[in-house]
């Protein structure tokens, strides 16, 4: 059985740096982590195209445009009137609680942050720690269902594990560093699309399996 180094080293050394999160600076992450929601990122990358040219991408502009101009412009990402209310939620969030500064949002310890990010309407725990993690450079591990299968799969965790039994799990067995969550979250995420597949699975090539 594969533990959770072997795997990540497996996986880098067939894949190499993700990248990852493909973004400009720490808003436009935080705007993107929303949008991704139910989607595919090639969706995400529309949308946020759209609003790079209707010049909205920041708190402060995307807050005073209205819900239907801002659905409009996300229409791409899917959900569009239920994600523009999300953004919007988060946004007062932001912007009442710490006048659309993000440094000083990032100066926050992360336990308290989560609590806070939780409270937010429409944002779940990969949302939020997504928004930990990528944006605001938080020692927190992302999950998502690439995740759980691909561990589930391996006999590291069972099907019906909890979002956070999976990641007390990397978190208690890996160093608290960034750029390792960043890296293998985006790892997992690599593995997930091209090899550990919902149905038919390429077990058989799979680079974990070597």
């Amino acid at each position: 059985m594969n533990s959770l180094g072997s795997m990540y080293r497996k996986a880098f050394k067939h894949f190499g740096r993700q990248h990852w999160w493909p973004a400009d600076f720490p808003f436009e992450v935080m705007v993107g982590a929303i949008l991704t929601q139910n989607t595919n990122w090639q969706n995400v990358e529309k949308a946020i195209l759209n609003l790079k040219r209707e010049k909205l991408l920041t708190p402060k502009r995307l807050s005073a445009v209205s819900l239907k101009k801002l659905a409009s412009c996300i229409r791409s990402a899917g959900y569009y009137n239920i994600k523009a209310k999300r953004l919007k939620s988060f946004l007062e969030y932001l912007v009442v609680r710490y006048r659309g500064n993000i440094q000083k949002m990032s100066q926050i310890e992360t336990g308290l942050l989560r609590e806070e990010l939780l409270g937010v309407n429409g944002i779940g725990p990969e949302t939020a720690d997504s928004i930990l993690l990528y944006a605001l450079n938080k020692p927190i591990f992302v999950v998502d269902a690439y995740t759980k299968r691909i561990l589930a799969r391996h006999g590291l965790i069972s099907e019906d594990s909890s979002y956070i039994e999976v990641q007390k799990l990397f978190m208690q067995n890996l160093k608290k560093e960034v750029k390792l969550y960043n890296e293998y979250h985006a790892l997992l995420v690599k593995v997930g699309k091209e090899y550990c597949l919902k149905n038919k699975p390429r077990c058989n090539i799979c680079p974990l399996k070597k």
